[in-house]
This record gives structure tokens, sequence and C-alpha cells, in this order.
């Protein structure tokens, strides 16, 4: 153990050297297209680049998690910042708008930060083929929105899933991130456009997904499903259920798996 935390702190310190001061944007300078009713809730990212001469062209977009009613920042945002720049790869993290009754919003927020990614490309030393999105429970549904979803400059290259909502069939999805989203009665069509397993194709960007066995907010069913329909439409991906560990560890040393997912995610990264 001593030697995992003595490792992970030289890679902490090696990738702060690697990174530069982050950049706070407004993503919507001069207004959102769709108003979800609260002036006051703007949707901002904060971009962390790594050293230009260790970058590597690759980009992600997190999306923090939060059911769609508030949002976990740091450990499902910033604190991913060393790990990501470390590598070589830029971090944007974005702080979305929540839906206020208005489904629409997320996913618009999420579409425009890719967008704004392939926009600075040059400026930030992004390859604009090689961005991805990350999301972390509702974060990973709004991830898996844009994944099955979004087309031409708005959609990813690849996508990264902790522990994600994916569907929004009543007893499978989170409730609360349902609620938020669509509504207490969504009408069947709504539900079906926003059950993620149903949109996968041949197109959508391969998947890393990370979950716990005992996650109790979020049922492993909406990961197990997902991961056969990219399977069944021949879509990379790679699955990891731990043992234990339940529902929110993000990048929390706290988590007992953490230095093994931390692992296998740099691997996955590597194999593309």
């Amino acid at each position: 153990m001593k030697r995992n935390v003595l490792t992970c702190l030289m890679m902490l310190i090696a990738a702060m050297a690697m990174a530069q001061k982050p950049i706070e944007m407004n993503l919507w300078p001069e207004g959102p297209s769709t108003s979800n009713g609260d002036p006051n809730d703007m949707a901002k990212v904060t971009v962390y680049l790594p050293n230009a001469k260790h970058a590597t062209g690759r980009a992600i977009v997190c999306c923090p998690g939060g059911g769609y009613s508030h949002l976990a920042m740091e450990h499902e945002g910033f604190d991913w910042a060393p790990f990501f720049n470390g590598q070589g790869i830029a971090l944007i993290v974005l702080k979305y708008r929540m839906p206020h009754g208005n489904y629409k919003v997320p996913a618009e927020d999420a579409e425009e930060a890719i967008r704004l990614v392939r926009q600075h490309a040059e400026e930030w030393h992004i390859n604009t083929k090689d961005v991805g999105i990350m999301g972390f429970s509702a974060g990973g549904h709004l991830a898996s929105t844009v994944a099955t979803h979004a087309t031409g400059d708005a959609a990813p290259n690849f996508q990264i899933l902790f522990y994600p909502v994916i569907s929004m069939e009543q007893g499978t999805a989170h409730q609360g991130s349902r609620d938020n989203l669509l509504g207490k009665n969504p009408k069947r069509k709504l539900v079906n456009e926003y059950c993620n397993e149903q949109h996968v194709t041949k197109h959508t960007p391969r998947a890393f997904l990370a979950l716990a066995h005992d996650d109790r907010a979020v049922p492993p069913v909406n990961s197990l499903n997902y991961y056969e329909e990219l399977y069944a439409n021949k879509v990379p991906a790679a699955m990891y259920i731990y043992p234990s560990g339940g529902h929110g560890f993000g990048i929390r040393q706290s988590f007992t798996y953490h230095f093994e997912m931390m692992l296998e995610l740099k691997a996955w990264l590597r194999s593309f």
C-alpha cells in the first residue's frame, strides 16, 4: 500500500509539472440557445491543458454527476486533471446546466463543449479526431446521450463512463435523475429517446465502463445492457465491475480498487 501511495504521489508531482494554469470560460457568452428558466445557472468549462511539449492531441470533456440536480465538481471533475495531463491529455471539465424541466439543456451544453474544444484545437494543441467525453452517474447518462445521439462536430470519438445511468426505464433508471431530466410522468416516446442503450449503433464511439457490483443507487444492469448493445454492434468496449465500492467513488483513493482502476483506464487509453 505504501508503495502504491508513493507511486501515485510521484505521478501527481510529475503531472503538476506538466500542466498549465487552468482556463475558465463561459460556454455561452451570448446566451444559450435553450433556456432552463434559471439565469443564474450558467454553463462553464474549466480547461486543463498539459504542457505543449507533452501534449498528445487527445482531449476529454468531463461531465460530473449529481442526479441532474447538482454537480460533484471535485472528485468527478477537477481532481482528474493531474491524471490526464500527466499523460499529455487535455481535460475540459463541464459545468453543465440543470434541466429544470427542459430535458434538452444538459445535452445542448455537452455538445457545445465538444464543439468548443474542436474550435480551439490549434490553440490548445488538440487533434479534432481525438476528442472524447467522460461522465459519472447522471453525468454518465449525459455522456452516453451525446455518444449515441450527437452528430458532426459535436460527436465524440470515444467515451468513458463511471457507474453511469444509461436507461430511463422505470425501475432501472436512477429515479432522481429520471424525474429531474424527464419529469414525473414523461411520455413513452421521450423515455425511449433517453434510454441510451436503445440508440447504440455501429457508429457509436468505443467505450470504457467502470462500476461496482454493490452499487445500490444506479443498478449495474444499466452498464450491462449498454455493454451488450456495444458488443452486438461490434463497438470496441471494456467494462470493469469491481467487487465493492458502491456509488460515486470517482477518483477518491478511499475506493478500494482505486489504483487498479486508474491503471486499467490508463492502459485502455493507450490501446487506441
